[in-house]
């Protein structure tokens, strides 16, 4: 019994580090559900500005250039720094 609660009580501990790790959200691939699930301050019509922003002026260079997006500003930014990755989006394969 001491066991199963010390394994217990060690997996609870690790749930926030296993819900965390995959929280990023990458700016150059997402699509706009994503986009809306993953970025705080970020609505439906925020999520479709980034993406046409995106499909217009090609993938974001630095997390700033978010602020180019109308609608979004420092705040949002801000907010999400931590969960924006930047990765190019992937080539298609042919």
């Amino acid at each position: 019994m001491y066991l199963l609660r010390n394994l217990l009580s060690a997996c609870l501990l690790m749930l926030p580090f296993a819900v965390s790790a995959d929280l990023s959200v990458n700016i150059n691939r997402a699509d706009s559900e994503a986009l809306v699930e993953g970025l705080d301050g970020v609505g439906p019509q925020k999520a479709l500005a980034i993406v046409r922003y995106r499909q217009q002026h090609g993938p974001f260079r630095r997390i700033e250039d978010l602020a180019l997006v109308e609608g979004i500003g420092a705040k949002t930014i801000e907010q999400n720094r931590a969960k924006i990755t930047l990765a190019a989006p992937e080539k298609n394969k042919q």
